[in-house]
């Protein structure tokens, strides 16, 4: 599903992000990417997300070609990922339906599927009564729920998940872990992206993999629960 080939990552001002990764992500696997602040784990999910693309190697992501993809074919591809942020980033002004919808709406589907889907997907993520809630009116692991469920609404094949419990406290941190390995039980691909060694260590079943200075250091490939 994701391969890194020889993957180097050098900015403008010099700095070598990441140097020479070689990684393979199958379908249906969970996998942490961790690692200190700096180590190249966020430029890792930028490639993914075709944000950057690769000074020297190439990142294949189900058929497509990062570093060798035309502009117009970037939209395909990101429609075959969700993505969770630390932030949220929901839109204040929408309810919880309408922000979920909306991820909905940007690739055309149809109203009627619409109002199939996004209720189903909120019931999933235990926001079906906060449905007309507004972001604000929200405890923070309930705006990351919300911002979970229009990760999936669309039915990516993976989900990037980028410290998605670095802004809720840690009982909370839990409930959204337990989302996302019943998530995961369901078969879409996870790549969570944490410095949380505590979070790591608690579901070190999963696939673990460290980055320093931009090199993998570390694959662990877990157990079976």
């Amino acid at each position: 599903m994701i391969e890194f080939t020889d993957v180097v990552k050098i900015y403008d001002n010099g700095t070598k992000a990441l140097r020479g990764i070689n990684l393979k992500i199958e379908d249906g696997e969970f996998v942490f990417i961790r690692g200190a602040s700096g180590a190249g784990k966020s430029t890792l999910v930028k490639l993914l997300m075709h944000e950057e693309v690769p000074t020297n190697g190439d990142v294949n992501i189900n058929g497509f070609s990062v570093a060798k993809m035309r502009h117009k074919d970037v939209p395909y591809l990101r429609r075959t990922m969700g993505v969770v942020f630390q932030d949220f980033r929901l839109i204040p002004q929408m309810t919880v339906y309408d922000n979920v919808a909306f991820a909905m709406r940007v690739i055309g589907a149809k109203h009627q599927e619409i109002r199939r889907r996004v209720p189903y997907i909120l019931s999933l993520v235990g926001l079906a009564k906060k449905a007309h809630n507004l972001p604000e009116e929200l405890s923070g692991g309930e705006q990351q729920r919300a911002s979970l469920a229009r990760a999936l609404v669309n039915a990516p094949a993976f989900l990037i998940a980028d410290e998605p419990t670095g802004n809720i406290d840690p009982d909370m941190s839990v409930e959204i872990m337990e989302l996302f390995d019943e998530i995961n039980r369901q078969g879409t691909t996870i790549i969570m992206v944490t410095h949380d060694a505590t979070l790591v260590e608690r579901y070190s079943y999963h696939r673990v993999i460290t980055i320093e200075a931009g090199e993998i250091v570390e694959d662990l490939p877990g157990s079976s629960v």
